[in-house]
């Protein structure tokens, strides 16, 4: 269930901006959202020092 709390929050963020009528920034924040999430999953993973 903790896994879900930036999830959630950011729901709540973009519905509260959306009935705020600050729809392009609730967009702007959905998909910084979305970027964050597509880099977190493709970005290359770190190695450490190499054998020696």
């Amino acid at each position: 269930m903790r896994g879900f709390g930036p999830w959630l929050a950011v729901l709540a963020l973009v519905t509260v901006l959306s009935a705020l009528r600050l729809r392009p920034l609730a967009l702007a924040v959905s998909v910084a959202w979305l970027a964050w999430c597509v880099w977190t999953w493709v970005r290359p993973t770190r190695r450490g020092p190499g054998p020696s």
